[in-house]
């Protein structure tokens, strides 16, 4: 039994090979650009049969040399929403997806894709209907327009099951050669080391300060959810976050209390993280001015609806065990 992943090196992607090696599945050809060498280290924690440069490999699926897995994991895409080099984006992303995509169903192989919360934009209602999709940026329109490709193709008849998962605010290990794309607990971790104190932005669009609040999904419930897909072979566009919108103050103080008592030190409030200048509120930078959601949440009827149960973790649990993960690899 074989499988496909592509960014296999990336956040996402090598989390779902380290879900598939759980399940004993070493089989697995990795697909990745390493041009930027770092995040190799994410390869090296996991198990896989064979790697191949993105570009080697897309042009291998289109002289049809590649042997037929038994489903792709497309994870590989640029991820910088702030990127813009629209050309590189729409190639990297787009493209690349539709003609994995086209193969797929050529060969009758079961795909399931990394689409992305950044499609809804400004809207506050965020669900999988594109009256509801208004991107902000071309990382989001890259996202977007393959998704109105599978709808169109789900009209006509599919020969194999498709999934495109909206990825919320995704956190957890094996993001650290992101850079300023990594998770707000990731770095938060970092300046609390460094500094003794997290950062936060002040209030913005009606918020008051670090009360912007997202959906932030830690990774082990977003392969969950990949493993879902797989298992139950169903084909659609889903919300993959966990349907509840938390400030993002709750991240920091949860950053703050969980390096706290790793050194025997009480657990604070809100108020007194702030007042003790544990927590740190910043100007809101000018260059994510129409750029930024302040709020997203995922609504989770459609999900739900195709069977997947599970609870998702809260940014308490989540960030606590990101905390003692952090703490072993970079203490």
């Amino acid at each position: 039994m074989s499988f496909i992943v592509t960014g296999a090196a990336g956040f996402i992607g090598a989390n779902i090979v380290k879900g598939l090696n759980k399940r004993g599945i070493t089989d697995i050809l990795a697909v990745d650009n390493l041009t930027k060498s770092d995040k190799f280290t994410n390869l090296a924690d996991n198990v896989i049969a064979d790697y191949l440069d993105k570009r080697t490999f897309i042009d291998l699926v289109k002289k049809g040399a590649i042997e037929t897995p038994e489903a792709i994991f497309h994870e590989g895409a640029c991820s910088d929403t702030m990127e813009l080099d629209g050309h590189y984006m729409m190639e990297n992303n787009y493209r690349y997806t539709l003609e994995l995509f086209n193969w797929c169903q050529e060969q009758k192989i079961p795909f399931i894709y990394a689409s992305s919360a950044a499609t809804y934009g400004a809207s506050d209602v965020f669900v999988e209907d594109v009256a509801y999709e208004k991107p902000l940026n071309v990382y989001g329109y890259s996202k977007y327009l393959f998704d109105q490709v599978l709808r169109r193709e789900m009209k006509d008849g599919l020969t194999a099951p498709v999934a495109g998962l909206r990825y919320f605010n995704v956190y957890g290990p094996m993001e650290q050669h992101k850079g300023r794309m990594a998770s707000v607990a990731f770095h938060q971790y970092f300046q609390f080391k460094k500094d003794g104190k997290v950062k936060l932005f002040e209030g913005c669009l009606g918020y008051g300060n670090g009360e912007q609040k997202r959906d932030f999904v830690y990774i082990d419930d977003v392969v969950d959810v990949n493993m879902f897909c797989l298992d139950k072979e169903i084909t659609g566009i889903y919300n993959c976050g966990t349907g509840h919108a938390q400030p993002f103050n709750d991240v920091a103080l949860t950053v703050v209390n969980s390096l706290r008592a790793q050194k025997g030190e009480p657990a604070l409030s809100l108020d007194e993280a702030v007042r003790q200048d544990f927590i740190e509120y910043i100007p809101f930078p000018q260059a994510l001015v129409g750029k930024y959601q302040a709020f997203t949440q995922a609504d989770l009827t459609h999900l739900r609806e195709a069977g997947y149960t599970k609870p998702f973790k809260t940014v308490q649990e989540g960030t606590s065990l990101y905390m003692e993960e952090l703490s072993k690899r970079f203490p």
